[in-house]
């Protein structure tokens, strides 16, 4: 019965429920509950804490403060601005019905891919574009949609407001509006990209504008004049360029065909390249302005001097022929107006072959040349140079330059004699004369300038010889390379031409691709007949809107330091009055 008893009291003690035990329970219970709470809670701070993970919305926080600044010509007329637009993003966790979503925002947004589109809806992402840089009417309409998760973005366009005139050197962007070629490439490269890497809120209020050495008026004349000569000589392509030869400025540059940077996706056609900066030519004889002033500076030669021209210049089984003969001994002036490939090859191997590769790099010929522009070529320079090799390179064949690199060098030899690396960027003389090198002296650049004026007087040049500007010129005309052997129907053609000549200002510069014949040229397709037929028209055109008003009256003593030291020169005269 004892035993009954205990079990008894012991039973009760095991299932009773008196409050002091309930207390006990609950508050373990609560005490458990609020742990989850907080571990929750916690999770939800941490969360909204944690860092943007790299992803689509970071994308678009950064396109939204890819500002740029303007970009100016030397005039401050607009070349390059950014305008403010919007862009449509969804967030595919909160879109109901994806398939109800992307025929709705097809419907509206032409140009979208539904494949596409649908396939973005159905991530798992936080975020994704929809369509970049919308019009205010297209986003009225998605507005209208009422789609729960798309929405709008603030983003900024690049826009160029003169299409293409100076393309190839603005260059362009994508729609990030990070700089892809050109201009806007280089502004990157110089800590724009750095800086909103770094979280600037940069806008175009905020950032200085940049002046380009680039004339808007005078490239859209010489776009005009471009393209119409390209049009009347059947030209595959054209290039033109004015060079300040004292400060090096780049005043216009023109390659066609070109692209609106409008439509970036334009910019990587191969065919658009920049003719005038990145592709390499044999630049004919405009090469032999470089040859003779060599000679000139190096004392082989004098403006007196004659040279044997009487027959072909042999080299082993080659034979090098003048396209003008006169199978005579030509004075150096008459080198110079005849366009005498044997008396140019003569005066290089008077310097020797040492001589003429030490001058031309010099002269930035043999190098990469290296400018704000990131597109650049390199020279394609012959690998076990020779006489021959100095003998053809002397007359512009055998070596290939880009034309505004040619186009540095012959400025050097009309500007004093300063190697003067061009810039895009607007500069005084006094700033580009610091880093300029000399490479010959000021009275080889005065005789230089003396042939060129004579030449276009009484040589190949006449047809660019526009009354009032005292032009001097030279042509180049090289026969193009197909499958390794010159092709002699297939020319490449450079004209040169200074203006004016006794005062040096501005370098001209125009090259033609494969021109033909015209009903007015004979049948020639030579430089004189097309490239010094634009140039021509470029300068009459454009000297105006440089501020070189003609003149009719000239200087009776154009070249002082020739007059000094050839008193008794016996080589021809310029006129004075009216040209």
């Amino acid at each position: 019965m004892r035993a009954l008893a205990w079990l008894r009291g012991q039973s009760k003690d095991m299932f009773s429920t008196s409050l002091s035990k309930s207390d006990r329970r609950i508050r373990v219970v609560a005490l458990g509950f609020a742990a989850i709470y907080l571990l929750i809670a916690g999770k939800l701070v941490w969360l909204g804490m944690k860092p943007e993970p790299q992803g689509m919305r970071s994308a678009a926080v950064e396109a939204a403060a890819a500002a740029r600044p303007n970009m100016l010509d030397r005039n401050g007329e607009v070349m390059a601005t950014d305008v403010k637009t919007m862009s449509v993003f969804a967030e595919p966790r909160n879109i109901l019905d994806k398939d109800e979503a992307t025929e709705l925002l097809t419907a509206v947004l032409p140009g979208l891919d539904a494949r596409e589109l649908r396939e973005k809806l159905a991530s798992r992402k936080g975020f994704v574009w929809v369509k970049r840089e919308v019009t205010p009417k297209q986003r009225e309409e998605v507005y209208r949609l009422g789609l729960p998760g798309v929405g709008f973005w603030p983003d900024s366009k690049r826009v160029y407001p003169n299409g293409p005139i100076g393309a190839h050197i603005l260059g362009a962007t994508n729609l990030d509006n990070i700089g892809i070629a050109g201009m806007e490439k280089y502004l990157d490269g110089q800590g724009l990209a750095g800086l909103r890497g770094m979280g600037f809120n940069l806008s175009a209020e905020n950032l200085n504008p940049v002046t380009l050495s680039l004339d808007l008026r005078a490239t859209a004349a010489v776009r005009d004049e471009l393209k119409k000569g390209m049009e009347h000589f059947r030209a595959k392509a054209a290039a033109s360029a004015i060079l300040d030869v004292n400060t090096g400025e780049v005043i216009a540059l023109v390659s066609l065909p070109d692209f609106d940077p409008n439509n970036p996706k334009d910019a990587l056609d191969p065919d658009h390249i920049n003719r005038m900066n990145v592709g390499v030519y044999e630049m004919g004889s405009t090469f032999k302005a470089l040859t003779i002033a060599m000679a000139l500076d190096a004392g082989k030669v004098s403006l007196n001097s004659f040279i044997d021209a009487r027959q072909a210049l042999h080299f082993g089984r080659f034979a090098i022929h003048d396209y003008h003969a006169q199978h005579r001994a030509l004075s150096v002036p008459e080198v110079f107006t005849y366009s005498s490939n044997i008396g140019t090859a003569r005066m290089a191997l008077m310097v020797g072959v040492e001589g003429h590769k030490a001058f031309l790099r010099k002269a930035g010929q043999l190098d990469r040349m290296r400018t704000e522009l990131p597109e650049t070529a390199e020279p394609i320079v012959p690998k076990n140079w020779g006489e021959l090799n100095t003998m053809t390179i002397a007359f512009g064949h055998g070596l290939a330059v880009a034309p505004l690199q040619a186009m540095m060098a012959v400025s050097a030899m009309m500007n004093g004699g300063y190697l003067i690396k061009p810039t895009f960027l607007k500069r005084s003389e006094q700033d580009a004369k610091k880093d300029a090198i000399r490479i010959i002296k000021p009275e080889t650049s005065e005789a230089m300038r003396y042939l060129m004026r004579l030449n276009a007087e009484v040589g190949s040049a006449r047809k660019a010889n526009v009354a009032g500007y005292f032009v001097g010129g030279k042509t180049g005309t090289a026969e193009k390379v197909i499958g390794g052997r010159y092709a002699k129907n297939r020319l490449f053609t450079t004209f040169m031409a200074l203006m004016p000549a006794d005062k040096p200002k501005y370098l001209v510069a125009t090259v033609m691709d494969e021109p033909q014949a015209a009903p007015e040229t004979h049948g020639y397709a030579t430089a004189a007949w097309n490239s010094g037929v634009v140039t021509g028209a470029i300068i009459e055109r454009v000297g105006p809107l440089l501020g070189l008003p003609p003149r009719f009256k000239l200087p009776d003593t154009p070249f002082p330091l020739l007059a000094r030291l050839y008193p008794k020169a016996n080589v021809p005269q310029f006129s004075r009055g009216e040209e």
